[in-house]
């Protein structure tokens, strides 16, 4: 076990000893200049609110050195986005697994993914302990003004934070102790960063991918509910925030895309692609309803393409649906028909997001069933 750490059994956090924290206040300057902080944690004054967690640095866990510069962008991450690292579900909660689970990250990521480092920000173990992942991470959100380029999520390593829990949550849950952490972590890079609670998704919102898993997806409004309260800031939430695609990323959510665009007259296939011809069809699109022709679908391309579904709707717009409900676990089947199995699925989408569970699919809902987040979640919960 480290020498400089402790475990605490009640709240399940990583505690500096007095006489370690009393040395990381003033070798902060210098661990940084020495290219990574070891142990880190928010100074007293700084942004944190009531407990700032504790995250042990690449030099602490053993990390390798990275096979290169690691870059560093002059800009704020936009997101922060959670996996599962779909490793087993280990009983071992010492911090002595979470620094060997660390290292067994990083081996696979550089010898078998060939990447320059660990893939993600930052780790949290099933023991509740919070690791960095990829060198600098910590020496970045300590300024809170630059972020690390991941390799994490396609299309997302440039403005997304991401967070990988110790775990495969398809059809379990993850332990109190991995949750607490998880929440003290995105408190603290939202504060860090100025983001708020409806900037947290699933990688399964970009990518083809069962990460982060089933069950553990279902209780993201929960977690985005957690971090806005500590925030205090949950009446600042937007009413829709949508999981903007764009070219390079793939999966479901593309796939619902090409088929509200395909309802829409503009014909392209559904493969769950974002093509250089899918960007020039979502270009014209744009180009007809007076948005900015980026072929970059935000919130305004979103609420365009959307049609609310009331009734008994059949068509390319109720397969969308299907398919992503299917995908995310629900018992309905691909076939076009809004029938009762797809009705009673939605009612379940629209109770885990504080929407009123009528069935009916409006805008609320829609961007609630493709993984966005909806002001309901946090007012009506």
């Amino acid at each position: 076990m480290c020498n400089v750490c402790q475990h605490d059994s009640k709240s399940g956090h990583v505690k500096i000893c007095r006489r370690q924290a009393i040395k990381t206040a003033f070798g902060i300057a210098a661990a940084v200049a020495a290219g990574g902080l070891e142990i880190w944690k928010l100074a007293p004054g700084a942004q944190a609110a009531n407990h700032a967690p504790t995250v042990i640095g690449c030099g602490t866990w053993g990390a390798r050195p990275s096979r290169g510069p690691i870059p560093v962008l002059a800009s704020k991450p936009k997101k922060i986005i959670v996996h599962h690292t779909a490793f087993p579900n280990s009983t071992d909660y010492t911090l002595g697994h979470a620094c060997k689970l660390a290292r067994d990250i990083q081996n696979l990521h550089m010898g078998t993914n060939g990447w320059i480092d660990t893939g993600q920000h930052f780790l949290v173990s099933r023991g509740g302990y919070l690791l960095e992942g990829r060198h600098r991470s910590l020496e970045t959100l300590q300024t809170g003004d630059r972020m690390v380029l991941g390799t994490h999520c396609p299309g997302m390593n440039n403005e997304a934070i991401g967070i990988e829990n110790e775990g495969t949550y398809i059809n379990h849950l993850p332990p109190k102790l991995l949750w607490n952490s998880l929440v003290d972590l995105c408190v603290l890079v939202c504060q860090q960063y100025g983001l708020n609670a409806n900037v947290i998704f699933g990688h399964w919102d970009f990518k083809l991918t069962e990460c982060p898993g089933r069950a553990f997806y279902r209780l993201f409004p929960e977690l985005r509910r957690q971090v806005a309260t500590r925030l205090q800031r949950i009446y600042e939430i937007p009413l829709r925030t949508w999981p903007d695609q764009h070219a390079t990323m793939g999966g479901p959510v593309v796939r619902v895309l090409q088929h509200l665009l395909n309802a829409q007259g503009i014909q392209l296939p559904v493969n769950g692609v974002f093509s250089a011809q899918m960007k020039l069809r979502v270009q014209a699109f744009q180009a007809t309803k007076g948005i900015i022709a980026d072929g970059y679908t935000r919130n305004n391309t979103w609420e365009a393409l959307v049609m609310p579904l009331k009734k008994q709707p059949q068509g390319m717009a109720t397969t969308a649906i299907q398919e992503l409900l299917q995908h995310k676990g629900y018992a309905v089947r691909v076939n076009g028909s809004y029938d009762a199995a797809t009705r009673k699925a939605v009612q379940e989408m629209q109770k885990l997001h504080g929407l009123v569970p009528n069935g009916q699919v409006d805008v609320d809902t829609w961007c609630a069933i493709v993984g966005g987040i909806v002001k309901a979640e946090f007012t009506n919960s």
